[in-house]
């Protein structure tokens, strides 16, 4: 039987990895680009797409995405912003998914972060609203769902999204009312990731790893590569890159039934 191969990435928008000052490493897209190629994977998540800019402004199109998608030749893309906010802080945002096969019924779905408030730089602010998005393609003859995710890092604000699953729970939702072999990847930013794979587990959802790191800033599992019963994994991967501050996660699947 004939297998496809997904990556997970965080790409931190091309901002390369550092050990000594990664804040002020630099933003290199073609090292992130030959992160990706080097993968062949024929599905294409990706987080952290753009880097925010002051004020919340969203240049169109995006630059990095429209990068990608000269540099992908032979793939299908969606893309999508947030939800535009003036408090918007400078790091990563935007979802992608790529594919070599064509992409059809695409969605989006805000997530709303709720009013936690944190300084910033000594200025008070509060969390902006986070994204999922969707697609559907056909891998093989079979409609797959791809669903992307990049939930809020309550643990960077001295909480978490145990005491706020909100967001958490509309992903659950989602991944409820999916018919049809589904996947689901992301960065979803939960520190004790156990509650996290047992709240989807319940939605019959199961990730393909959750030993190895996937972040280098602390020793947390944040990145997934999430799937339901009718996609068997055959086969995944942890890859360290210093094209990002999160690794890659590979994993190769095959069809049941």
């Amino acid at each position: 039987m004939s297998s496809f191969r997904v990556l997970q990435f965080n790409m931190q928008f091309g901002q390369v990895w550092n050990d000594t000052y990664p804040d002020r490493a630099p933003v290199r897209i073609e090292e992130t680009i030959a992160e990706i190629r080097r993968h062949r994977a024929d599905v294409i998540l990706l987080q952290e797409v753009e880097q925010a800019l002051p004020g919340g402004v969203q240049f169109h199109p995006p630059p990095n995405y429209t990068r990608l998608k000269a540099e992908l030749v032979g793939y299908d893309s969606w893309f999508s912003y947030p939800k535009a906010d003036p408090r918007e802080l400078p790091f990563g945002i935007g979802l992608a998914i790529f594919s070599k096969s064509p992409l059809h019924d695409t969605i989006r779905i805000d997530l709303p972060s709720p009013p936690i408030e944190f300084e910033f730089f000594g200025k008070k602010t509060t969390p902006t609203d986070r994204l999922l998005i969707g697609a559907t393609t056909a891998i093989f003859g079979r409609e797959v769902q791809l669903l992307n995710v990049h939930l809020l890092a309550f643990f960077m604000l001295g909480s978490s999204s145990t005491a706020n699953p909100f967001q958490r729970n509309l992903v659950a939702e989602q991944l409820a009312a999916t018919r049809g072999p589904t996947i689901l990847t992301g960065d979803f930013n939960v520190s004790r990731h156990q509650s996290l794979v047992t709240q989807f587990g319940e939605c019959g959802f199961s990730t393909v790893q959750q030993q190895e790191v996937t972040w280098r800033r602390r020793p947390f599992v944040l990145d997934h590569i999430f799937h339901n019963a009718q996609l068997r994994p055959v086969g995944h991967q942890v890859v360290p890159t210093p094209a990002s501050d999160h690794h890659a996660v590979v994993a190769d699947f095959e069809f049941v039934g």
